[in-house]
């Protein structure tokens, strides 16, 4: 620990990416990255947008960018909020709206923790009912914000628009923000977009890494009451006012306007993981019920750990979590369909084994 460091720094407990090797040689299913390629749409407009240009400041403003998600969502400009990916987003809406003791699911996407220790904010981790679902009335209670995911990561189950509602007027009432970070609502759940006029507490955050095939780009926007807005652009005005490059702004833009061709590959995200879902069924592993671009299994035969050390001898990354009631599963990132036969193969060998 650096003597370097102040007190804030040295109490943190950072996010920990899963891994990224450096080499080909692994059937990559550990970050839940779209195992198709951006549309064609996009790589041009990035190479049209590699210019003399660049030599300048960008848009701060993101104009393009969010009128394009604003005409897609059929929401108002204002509504919309546009940054560095939806991590960056989720790190500001902390900062603006929470203070006091927040809620969210012990066993969920673990960058919560790391915002609010960041932020000094206290939290409360609500524990998933015993098949990992939520359950709402836990957060109909007295508290200083709520965020969940949904679906949830790395369960991947899905509340209803219905549970969501419940929770954002329960919220609306003690006058408190709701977030809901959609970063895989592409792949089987329904957004809550269509209500933020009737509930102005209610802010969807939304990425492109997932379902737009964008990982590397970094781009993501949230959609909410304009007042909520207002408030991440004072967060973000008071960091970086220039969160999104010129490549990346365009590239984001012509990801919101081709979503002919993302709706197509993401159908075959949603079918290949329905597949292979059967299939890990029929060879004796717990799967729960995933609306995301991931499945959550275990094996009764083998621990979650063994099981990731042997499809890693076998050249295959899946995310391990060594935690509390989750330490025996392992979260399978969807990719093509010849990845996930290479990977019930290996299922197979290390099961019958």
């Amino acid at each position: 620990m650096s003597s370097y460091w102040n007190e804030r720094t040295k109490n943190l407990s950072p996010y920990v990416p899963g891994e990224q090797p450096k080499d080909r040689q692994f059937i990559k299913l550990n970050t839940n990255e779209n195992p198709y390629p951006p549309s064609p749409k996009v790589i041009e407009a990035i190479k049209q947008a590699a210019n003399d240009s660049l030599r300048l400041y960008p848009d701060p403003e993101c104009t393009d960018f969010r009128k394009a998600v604003a005409q897609r969502y059929g929401v108002k400009l204002e509504q919309v909020f546009a940054g560095n990916g939806s991590d960056e987003i989720l790190a500001f809406a902390f900062g603006a709206f929470f203070e006091k003791t927040i809620l969210f699911p012990d066993i969920t996407y673990s960058f919560y923790p790391v915002y609010a220790d960041l932020w000094d904010i206290p939290y409360c981790p609500i524990p998933l009912q015993e098949d990992f679902s939520i359950q709402i009335s836990d957060y109909k209670v007295p508290s200083d914000g709520v965020i969940l995911p949904n679906p949830n990561a790395p369960t991947g189950i899905a509340l209803s628009i219905e549970e969501i509602l419940s929770i954002a007027e329960f919220m609306e009432r003690q006058k408190k923000v709701l977030i809901i970070d959609e970063a895989y609502i592409a792949f089987g759940a329904d957004s809550a977009v269509a209500y933020i006029e009737k509930n102005k507490n209610l802010l969807t955050v939304h990425t492109l890494s997932k379902s737009a095939s964008l990982a590397g780009l970094r781009a993501g926007f949230a959609i909410g009451n304009e007042k909520l807005i207002e408030g991440l652009c004072r967060i973000r005005d008071s960091f970086n006012s220039y969160t999104l490059d010129r490549l990346a702004l365009a590239g984001a833009k012509a990801a919101i306007e081709d979503y002919v061709y993302y709706d197509e590959i993401n159908k075959r995200v949603i079918n290949t993981r329905e597949r292979t879902a059967k299939v890990l069924s029929e060879l004796g592993f717990i799967v729960s019920p995933s609306s995301a671009n991931f499945l959550f299994v275990k094996h009764p035969k083998t621990s979650g750990a063994e099981l990731f050390a042997n499809l890693r001898e076998r050249g295959i990354l899946a995310r391990h979590f060594n935690k509390n009631r989750i330490a025996d599963h392992l979260r399978v990132s969807i990719g093509t369909d010849d990845e996930m036969d290479k990977f019930l193969s290996a299922c197979r060998e290390i099961i019958i084994n």
